[in-house]
């Protein structure tokens, strides 16, 4: 038997003034035929699982098409309809195929096409045909929708938020499309979208509410006809439709048991949603409580998460500390201007900067002191620890360590990075365990790497395109009414 691999993946957060082009997804991930087993067999994403899995049960992986790139704005419509091409000629391209793993991410807008997930995958499934098995993995960020849902025989959530199992997640799926291809299962999903939103801050998988909704998703998985079951919280940043947290699961050929226990798991969330709004601590209120506590503490960054889609230029943190005279604190910045400044004078040199805050005020204001050069590094490393989002090799660009005499440290990269690997830190001769405090651009998946070295996290409500408080946002397109914005929002149970 042949087993197609298909991914697409790419977070949209749609209040960024940027969008996503074709060029974005080159500088990441665009992979045809064998190139997508080269980038992703050995990684811990759910693609490198879908190899795994395969490989377990003997059949054969044929991949088609991956295409990734950083989270950011949302897609335009010229670069989806081109992704949309490319799956298209993969899949003529592969020959006969029994079946298909995909790996959508769940939160992907394009200009033209809103729920992009369920385009995409509408389309594969208009061109397979309405028998072939699709099996797909999403994120547990993802916006469920009923396209989605209708053009897969199965979706299986991450369970791990920072996301640590897609590799596992991968393999799950596999095993079970295995199964459904040798008639030993025959999968019936149910889904509920539910009319809220669980606020980024409140996802962490072990913290509660989450912690809560896991434990009762893996009582349900052991029911005897349950394959699987799944919580997906969503991504608050995209102004779509389809906005919101869900629940999916899966059965042995039952539909009503999957109904069942899908209102079951829908129902437990719904009578969380009030625990499922956080309130943090401001940016002076954060540093006051990271000043006290036992080092090395990482501050989290929650209003400019590059996981998130945020342009990695905010400097309320960076501010704060250079004010307080943050002695062994180290912040980073994306601003490619102030790198090839800092580069073009050298090691040693002292020079006026202006660093970060170019995307605009929301972000902060920039920062511009003297800054001597201490060093200059290539920003490319790897990652061999498990850490957030299955990612192996890190790119970001030229990248320089800037220090100001007033306390913190500042690493600057000429490309936006996500803070999942304390590898951005020890790539520039640093030792993260040297430094009282660390801020790092993120909500929860920094926390996979840098609980390595930090005693504690402290999430800090800093303004920016990706704030605590989802309310804040101007949404035109979101489901009315829908709690926390409605609080007397209503599901029928």
């Amino acid at each position: 038997m042949r087993v197609g691999i298909l991914g697409l993946l790419h977070e949209s957060n749609t209040f960024l003034p940027g969008n996503t082009t074709w060029q974005h997804f080159e500088a990441d991930v665009l992979a045809h035929g064998q190139q997508v087993r080269q980038q992703f067999a050995t990684a811990p994403h759910e693609i490198g699982g879908f190899f795994s899995g395969l490989e377990q049960t003997g059949i054969e992986a044929v991949p088609i098409f991956a295409a990734r790139a950083l989270p950011y704005g949302v897609i335009v419509a010229e670069a989806f309809e081109r992704l949309k091409q490319e799956i298209l000629k993969g899949l003529e391209q592969a020959g006969p195929l029994d079946g298909l793993l995909v790996a959508p991410h769940g939160a992907t807008v394009s200009l033209s096409a809103p729920d992009a997930d369920g385009d995409w995958l509408e389309l594969v499934r208009n061109t397979v045909g309405p028998t072939m098995p699709i099996v797909g993995t999403i994120d547990s960020h993802g916006n469920l929708s009923r396209r989605m849902t209708s053009a897969c025989d199965v979706l299986i959530a991450y369970r791990t938020n920072p996301h640590v199992d897609q590799f596992e997640r991968g393999i799950e799926a596999a095993q079970l499309l295995s199964q459904i291809l040798q008639n030993k299962k025959r999968a019936t999903m149910a889904a509920e979208l539910l009319p809220m939103a669980v606020s980024i801050e409140c996802q962490c998988d072990y913290e509660h509410p989450c912690r809560t909704l896991h434990e009762l998703a893996e009582e349900i998985r052991h029911q005897p006809g349950v394959l699987s079951a799944s919580v997906v919280v969503g991504f608050p940043y995209a102004d779509v439709a389809e906005m919101g947290s869900s629940v999916i699961v899966v059965t042995d050929d039952d539909k009503p048991m999957a109904r069942k226990y899908a209102r079951r798991l829908a129902a437990a969330m719904w009578s969380l949603r009030h625990d499922s709004v956080c309130s943090l601590p401001g940016v002076d209120d954060g540093l006051q409580q990271a000043l006290v506590a036992k080092p090395p503490v990482c501050l989290l960054d929650t209003g400019d998460n590059v996981g998130g889609g945020s342009p990695g230029d905010g400097t309320w943190l960076a501010h704060a500390l250079l004010a307080n005279r943050a002695e062994r604190s180290l912040a980073c910045l994306y601003d490619d201007e102030a790198v090839a400044r800092a580069v073009a004078a050298g090691p040693g040199a002292r020079l006026q900067l202006r660093v970060g805050g170019r995307s605009g005020p929301l972000n902060g204001e920039p920062l511009q002191y003297e800054f001597q050069v201490r060093s200059i590094h290539d920003g490319q490393f790897r990652e061999t620890q498990l850490t957030h989002g299955g990612f192996g090799t890190f790119d970001q660009g030229q990248t320089v360590v800037l220090e100001s005499g007033l306390g913190p440290t500042l690493i600057v990269s000429s490309k936006r990075m996500v803070p999942f690997s304390l590898g951005q830190i020890t790539s520039c001769d640093l030792d993260p365990a040297s430094f009282r405090i660390l801020a790092a651009k993120g909500v929860n998946a920094p926390i996979a790497a840098y609980r390595q070295v930090c005693n504690s996290m402290i999430r800090i409500g800093t303004p920016g395109y990706t704030p605590a408080d989802m309310t804040s946002l101007d949404f035109r397109h979101r489901r009315r009414p829908m709690f926390p914005f409605e609080q007397d929002a209503v599901w029928e149970t």
